[in-house]
């Protein structure tokens, strides 16, 4: 069905982030090619104040709003268990643009998105979901945060994803740690 771009509304909680340079390239695909959202639709679920939200696609909404669009094709998975959702959510993903490491090691099951496919960087055996780490010999964590203008943000993060998975991991690397 199409539905009005309007109503649609991204998943707050998508774990999916889609860098500049890949993100210009969907938005010409979607341009020179506007039919293929019609083989792969959005899928978005009811949510409580009535409006669709995003399971799946949603940076393609993304471009299509860039893009001026005024309504797209919608599968809605109503139906579906909340697990089913967040389930789909990974497996529909596993193969494409850039995961938030961050906010998938603190809002998802480790041990599920690895049965989903999704190799976590530093990924351990999570057969054993109770068991404890140690943590004693582990000092505390340290932020340090930096200030840029987007763009400069943009081309920081090309250049750091270039070096290593994470950010993190690209500093230590760049530091020779």
């Amino acid at each position: 069905m199409k539905v009005a771009i309007t109503k649609l509304k991204a998943n707050p909680t998508n774990p999916r982030v889609l860098r500049d340079e890949k993100f210009i390239k969907l938005k010409a695909s979607i341009e020179g090619f506007p039919d293929m959202l019609n083989k792969r639709p959005i899928v978005a679920v009811t949510d409580t104040d009535g409006k669709l939200m995003v399971l799946g696609g949603n940076m393609r909404l993304r471009a299509c709003m860039d893009l001026k669009m005024k309504e797209v094709p919608v599968i809605l998975a109503d139906e579906w268990t909340e697990e089913q959702r967040r389930e789909f959510i990974i497996k529909d993903n596993v193969g494409f643009g850039e995961w938030d490491w961050d906010q998938l090691a603190n809002e998802w099951d480790a041990g599920e998105l690895a049965d989903w496919g999704l190799d976590f960087p530093g990924a351990q055996d999570f057969s054993d979901k109770n068991k404890e780490i140690d943590t004693d010999g582990f000092a505390d964590e340290v932020t340090i945060t930096l200030k840029y203008s987007e763009v400069d943000h943009a081309k920081v993060r090309e250049a750091l994803s270039k070096t290593a998975a994470t950010p993190e991991q690209a500093v230590w690397k760049l530091l020779n740690l």
